[in-house]
This record gives C-alpha cells, sequence and structure tokens, in this order.
C-alpha cells in the first residue's frame, strides 16, 4: 500500500493520476498547505523541503521506501510498475527531457507568474512582465512541440503527466489576464482534452477530496 501525502495543486495533482494510471492501491492523506500542515514535524520526516507531494510505499523493492520531490516520484512509479517510462533507449531520453523540461523550468515559472499576476498582495510590475514573458515563451515551446508529436514523448508518459496538470491550471487564466500575449495554441488545447478524457486522470484530479 502507498500512502500519498498531498494537496490541492498542480504538483500533488500530478502523482494522483499517475497512482490512477498505473493502477496502484493508495490512500491519500491531505496535506493542507494553507495551514502550513508541510511544517508538521512528522512530514518533515517525509519530505525534506517542506513540499508536497510525498508518498511512503510499505511495499519497496526490499524495505519500506519514502520518495519526495514530484519528477523523483513519478519516475519510482514508473520503475515500480513499467508504466509510463521506457526501460531503456532513445525514448527514455525523450521522456526524461520533457520531464526535467517541465520541472525545472515550465512548471516553476509559471507557479512565480500566477503568484505575482494573481495571489501576490502587492503588484510588482517588473515581476510580472517577467513572468508572462516567460510563460509564454514556454507554452510556445510546448506548443511547437505537440506541433509535431501527439505526446510530449510520442506515447502518454510521466512527461505528459507533469506538464499537463500546470497547462490545467494556468494556461486559461493566463491567457484572459495577458490578452495577445501569447499566439493561439491549438495543439496545446487538443492535447489537454486528449489527457483531460483519461479516467484515471479524471479520477486523480479529484484528489484529495477536501
Amino acid at each position: 500500500m502507498i500512502t500519498l501525502y498531498t494537496w490541492t495543486t498542480p504538483n500533488g495533482r500530478k502523482v494522483s493520476i499517475m497512482l490512477e494510471e498505473t493502477g496502484l492501491s493508495y490512500v491519500a492523506k491531505p496535506v493542507n498547505i494553507g495551514r502550513d500542515e508541510q511544517f508538521a514535524p512528522d512530514f518533515l520526516a517525509i519530505s525534506p523541503n517542506n513540499k508536497i507531494p510525498a508518498i511512503v510505499d510499505e511495499d519497496g523493492v526490499d524495505r519500506r521506501q519514502t520518495v519526495f520531490e514530484t519528477s523523483a516520484i513519478l519516475t519510482y512509479l514508473a520503475e515500480k510498475t513499467g508504466q509510463l517510462l521506457p526501460a531503456h533507449g532513445p525514448r527514455r531520453i525523450e521522456v526524461q527531457e520533457w520531464l526535467a523540461w517541465s520541472i525545472s523550468g515550465y512548471a516553476p515559472m509559471l507557479g512565480q507568474w500566477n503568484y505575482f499576476a494573481n495571489r501576490a498582495k502587492e503588484k510588482t510590475p517588473a515581476a510580472i512582465n517577467r513572468f508572462t514573458t516567460e510563460a509564454a515563451r514556454l507554452f510556445s515551446v510546448l506548443e511547437a512541440r505537440l506541433s509535431q508529436a501527439t505526446y510530449l514523448a510520442h506515447d502518454f508518459s510521466i512527461a505528459d503527466i507533469s506538464t499537463y496538470t500546470w497547462a490545467a491550471a494556468v494556461l486559461h487564466p493566463f491567457r484572459d489576464a495577458s490578452p495577445g500575449v501569447l499566439a493561439p495554441t491549438p495543439h496545446i488545447e487538443r492535447w489537454m482534452a486528449e489527457i483531460a478524457a483519461r479516467p484515471a486522470v479524471q479520477r486523480g484530479m479529484r484528489v484529495p477530496e477536501v
């Protein structure tokens, strides 16, 4: 059994989608980041960076296994099940490339845009402009890739899961807040609709129920 520590954020929902896609048995434990529950000592023992999501797998290879950081969890679950990440070869490298792109640049920049443009009490024009420009660039990179392939690494993979949850949360609010900044993205819209139609994705996007 796997315990998933999570909250209603794009990063949290990546792992619940992955668990639903792979069919692994799990229980979700909400960690309310609005109440700073991620700083509780018990959670710190699992996730030293005080960030959700994190998992505890009671059936690791040879022991109880804890995993924190979203990309590490997605990779761990893919390798545990043999799903959504090729075992070797060029297609595995493609998945790893786009997963790294999603985790290292795309998601953080979209998160910063959302904070400065929508959540910050004091508006900082330089920060809003900086992250608006970078978010638009990253969406353009995603659009270009999806004009060439059905999914980021040709087949549906952990790279798509990692990238989808942020697109679902931010793309349309970004367009509304920054009209004219981003060119039309029909390939992203097609990709989002295909992923959103997957039953496992629909279930994972409802986790945790709070």
